[in-house]
């Protein structure tokens, strides 16, 4: 079995290195044909020497081949799409470049792959590799618990799952497609998804509902594992607040992509986040209303901004 592992990076090789590292060091069934295969987009740090040197001692220690292929042109839908161009057959696994994968990640997905022969999409958890530095407040549970959560996190549980548009949809970082559902439903929408580290989204997202739409079938396999790293700046109240705002106008840029009116509720949520906000005199909770108006910012925005095709 063909399986391709594609890695869109910008700006972040000392990550990145940590990813392939954690790839190297999962177990590799023996009916799998495996290769990496990285896209740096417009990288500008020491990504391409990084990888040049890693092709150079590839001798050592047996690690996997690595082919890398530059996209010049800012933004991750564009490395996405160099990639698509690329792979032509199999399967791709798709891993961020801030993500380690558990010691079993391929073995899940084969077995995902054999146990469900009809299926085309499969996603798994995506779990935080804590440190243990994180502030308290980041796992809040409550009704003050921060979303969009500062550190990306998918967990549905520990059972199979049939997945639709009215579950929870994954984002991209753990997601394993065979190739030809893109023939199908076309590449990711560059008009989506972040540009260098901005924090759009949804590009991921985008595809998958496609996907959806157009009759494919997506499972969620609670053993195709992945760590998030976790980074002390995302605790931080301005990351949070453009988080919020960015992810939340790209989702409603998927399900509206053409101007219209915004709707009276999101002008009545508006007004009261910013009550709470202003009234809360206590910090946990003005950062939570804080995001939500952010957030509700973003969908007004979303609402009002048309998305190029």
């Amino acid at each position: 079995m063909k399986l391709s592992v594609v890695i869109c990076t910008h700006n972040r090789s000392e990550l990145l290195l940590k990813t392939i590292e954690s790839i190297n060091a999962a177990l590799i069934p023996d009916q799998v044909d495996l290769s990496i295969l990285v896209i740096p987009n417009a990288c500008r740090d020491d990504t391409l020497n990084k990888l040049t040197e890693y092709q150079r001692n590839r001798h050592l220690n047996k690690p996997l081949s690595l082919e890398f292929v530059e996209e010049l042109a800012p933004g991750k839908s564009n490395a996405l799409n160099k990639a698509l161009e690329i792979i032509r057959d199999g399967w791709i696994c798709f891993i961020d470049d801030d993500h380690r994968v558990d010691a079993n990640y391929f073995p899940s997905v084969i077995a995902a792959i054999e146990k469900y022969p009809g299926t085309k999409l499969f996603c798994g958890k995506i779990i935080p590799d804590w440190t243990g530095k994180e502030p308290t407040w980041a796992h809040e549970t409550g009704q003050f618990k921060i979303t969009p959560y500062p550190v990306p996190y998918f967990d549905l549980g520990n059972k199979d799952l049939l997945l639709s548009e009215k579950n929870s949809i994954p984002g991209g970082g753990n997601l394993i497609v065979a190739r030809e559902v893109f023939d199908k439903v076309g590449k990711f929408s560059v008009a989506l998804g972040p540009k260098g580290h901005d924090l759009m989204g949804s590009e991921d997202s985008d595809f998958v509902l496609r996907a959806l739409q157009a009759g494919e079938t997506l499972r969620y396999t609670p053993d195709i594992i992945q760590y998030h790293y976790v980074n002390p700046e995302h605790f931080k109240l301005r990351f949070l607040i453009k988080k919020s705002f960015q992810r939340n106008r790209s989702i409603t840029l998927i399900h509206r992509p053409d101007k219209i009116k915004v709707p009276l509720y999101l002008w009545t949520k508006l007004i009261q986040y910013l009550v709470g906000t202003l009234f809360s005199f206590n910090f946990n909770k003005s950062r939570f209303y804080l995001t939500r108006f952010a957030g509700v910012l973003g969908q007004i925005a979303g609402h009002i901004q048309s998305r190029p095709l």
